[in-house]
């Protein structure tokens, strides 16, 4: 069920759905910029438990119901292994081995993900012009991540086996093939979201999951990680504290609610943007210098949200499909995306 917006209120539904991305965007760059004073594992588990007890204690001033019963506990921890574990692992990690612009790219690669496996778990409508604002996606993001060398060696069909093999020596040298395990670390988890929010409120089990994903990691730092703070001054832990409350409990809280309530390909697709804000402010604070083709590609992603989020529009402007037809046979649009979340969480999961 959508509730209508009020003029006035569709500019703050908009920047809300934006936000997390933005803050994801900005806090790996914060976290870049500490990486090197502290250790991957511990990071990865500072991001997350506190964040999760910030998200639980949101939960009880507004008095969202806690999970209950064993089908609940199996689903959220199975999504805290996959998508806090295993996605925050997997991040912090390969952001050792490579930038926060590029490694927010690499991570961003997931919508292709999920919009396959929304099309063929939930039914949910992709058509041609998301398809289309995919594909300009993913060439946006291949833009920005892949080698110079490697996009003109494409461009000119003079990419051998041997420079492809070369890339792949590259990419596991460098840390990106660690930021696309954690990419579909994420795409998994924003899919089991779904799953989620049919035992349990999507508010509740985002502060658990991330309790529970994160207690590996420090089980894990503790046993094979040393100097985790000793190098840690005033600014480095502002930075992780930023990372902690809006890169992962505000985020992560907007995120899951927008994913257990709205339309998954829509949602997700507006991950392009993180690489975007990434880029931007690792340009600005970390110095990660933006060249002509990687601000083309910049330009595409943006083309692509665009496309996935106007996609029942733009068949209506363009196969004459009326606008109750188009919302029938898809998913809505981003607006009304945010519009389903006024409407109360844990009874659209019960009644699912």
């Amino acid at each position: 069920m959508a509730l209508k917006l009020s003029e006035s209120r569709i500019p703050v539904a908009s920047l809300l759905l934006i936000a997390p991305f933005f803050l994801w965007g900005t806090a790996m760059v914060a976290m870049k910029g500490v990486i090197l004073q502290t250790t991957p594992l511990f990071m990865a588990g500072i991001r997350l438990v506190p964040a999760g007890l910030l998200i639980l204690v949101a939960t009880q001033w507004m008095g969202r119901p806690q999970p209950s019963g064993w089908r609940a506990w199996a689903w959220i921890s199975l999504f805290g292994l996959i998508d806090g574990a295993l996605f925050q692992g997997f991040l912090a990690e390969g952001l050792v081995r490579t930038g926060a612009g590029l490694g927010s790219v690499m991570i961003d690669s997931q919508p292709l993900a999920v919009a396959l496996m929304a099309r063929f778990l939930f039914g949910e409508q992709v058509r041609l012009w998301g398809w289309l604002g995919l594909a300009f996606g993913v060439a946006g993001i291949s833009l920005l991540g892949l080698p110079e060398a490697v996009l003109s060696g494409l461009l000119h069909g003079q990419l051998s086996l041997g420079s492809g093999v070369d890339l792949v020596e590259r990419i596991f040298q460098n840390g990106q093939w660690l930021m696309l395990l954690a990419a579909l670390s994420m795409a998994v988890g924003t899919v089991l979201m779904r799953y989620v929010s049919r035992h349990a409120d999507p508010v509740a089990a985002t502060g658990w999951h991330m309790i529970l994903g994160g207690i590996p990691l420090f089980v894990l730092s503790a046993w094979g990680e040393v100097g985790q703070w000793q190098q840690l001054g005033l600014s480095e832990w502002t930075a992780m504290a930023y990372s902690t409350v809006f890169g992962s409990a505000i985020a992560y809280g907007l995120f899951f609610y927008f994913a257990a309530t709205g339309s998954l390909t829509s949602l997700v697709s507006l991950t392009f943007l993180t690489p975007v804000f990434a880029l931007l402010f690792g340009n600005w604070l970390l110095g990660e210098v933006l060249n002509l083709t990687q601000w083309f590609g910049v330009g595409l992603t943006l083309v692509s949200i665009y496309l996935i989020n106007q996609r029942d529009r733009l068949s209506e402007i363009v196969f004459g499909r009326s606008s109750t037809e188009a919302q029938v046979e898809g998913d809505g649009e981003a607006i009304a995306l945010v519009s389903t979340t006024t409407t109360n969480v844990p009874s659209e999961a019960e009644s699912s």
